[in-house]
């Protein structure tokens, strides 16, 4: 018996407070549950539900790797992963918004 067999991680889920106060999602919307699919394997499924979370994960990896290790172009690879998140989580939300 495992401990997700105990406790079911999407009871701690937040809701988001821009759906319930205005009935729209926001651009976050679906993070959680993309990042819990992407932990119990469910590739694909993550990537449906929220397009951004593996250039997020990478953009995350990046940053806590820089802390320990500087290298010359840190910060043009910062800002371009950031720009590509930006992109990818408008044009989503956009898309999703739309359907």
């Amino acid at each position: 018996m495992t401990f997700y067999n105990f406790i079911n991680p999407e009871d701690f889920m937040l809701p988001c407070l821009n759906k319930q106060l205005f009935g729209i999602e926001c651009l976050g919307c679906g993070i959680q549950r993309s990042t819990l699919f992407l932990f119990k394997g469910e590739f694909l499924l993550a990537f449906k539900i929220y397009p951004a979370i593996y250039t997020l994960f990478l953009l995350a990896l990046f940053l806590i790797f820089n802390l320990f290790k500087k290298f010359k172009y840190d910060y043009n690879i910062k800002m371009g992963l950031i720009v590509l998140n930006v992109i990818i989580v408008v044009t989503s939300y956009l898309i999703k918004i739309n359907h």
